[in-house]
C-alpha cells in the first residue's frame, strides 16, 4: 500500500476524547481517567504525545513519556502507539514513531526508549524489531492483568551510552 502523508498535532484537553476512541479500538486495554490526565500533565506533553492526521481525521495516536532514570539522564517510555485499523500499512504508525525518535534524538539527556508488547503480538513486535531496530528484551510475566496472555516482553532502543557507560 502506498505511504499515506499525514499531519500531527498535539493531544489536548479539548480533543482527548478522540484519544480515548483510538485506544477503545485499538487495545484489548481500558485506560483509566488518570492515565489521560496524566499524559496533558507530563512535562513536554505536546511533544510525547501527538496525533496523525489524514485529510482532517484523526487517525492515529502517540503516547509517550519522559522519566527521569539517573543524574541528568532521562528514558522515554512508549504507553501507546495506535493507527486505526481501515489506515494500517500505509506508514502512519512509521511516521509517528519516526517523529517521537527524533525527538529523543534531538534530546541529549535521553538515553534510551521502551515500551512493553503483549507477547502475542506479533506485528508489534516485528515493527518495532525490524524496522526501528529496537532489541526484545526480558519476558515479564503477569504484566496486564483480564488480558490473556497476560505476559509481555520488554522492547528498548539505545538512544546513546551515558558517561559512565562510555
Amino acid at each position: 500500500m502506498t505511504r499515506l502523508d499525514v499531519e500531527f498535532g498535539s493531544i489536548t484537553a479539548d480533543n482527548i476524547e478522540h484519544l480515548r476512541r483510538i485506544n477503545g479500538a485499538s487495545f484489548p486495554i481500558v485506560y483509566n481517567q488518570a492515565y489521560y490526565k496524566d499524559l496533558l500533565d507530563q512535562d513536554d506533553a505536546s511533544q510525547l504525545n501527538q496525533f496523525a492526521f489524514y485529510k482532517g481525521q484523526i487517525v492515529g495516536a502517540i503516547c509517550a513519556v519522559l522519566q527521569d532514570i539517573a543524574a541528568g539522564d532521562q528514558h522515554v517510555y512508549i504507553r501507546t502507539l495506535a493507527v486505526l485499523a481501515a489506515y494500517r500499512g500505509r506508514g502512519i504508525g512509521s511516521q509517528l514513531m519516526e517523529r517521537l525518535l527524533h525527538y529523543c534524538e534531538q534530546r541529549p539527556s535521553v538515553m534510551e526508549v521502551s515500551l512493553h508488547v503483549q507477547i502475542s503480538n506479533d506485528d508489534a513486535i516485528d515493527f518495532y524489531t525490524n524496522k526501528f531496530q529496537f532489541t526484545k528484551g526480558e519476558l515479564v510475566e503477569n504484566y496486564y492483568r483480564r488480558v490473556d496472555p497476560p505476559h509481555c516482553y520488554r522492547l528498548y532502543r539505545v538512544i546513546r551510552k551515558g558517561d559512565s557507560n562510555a
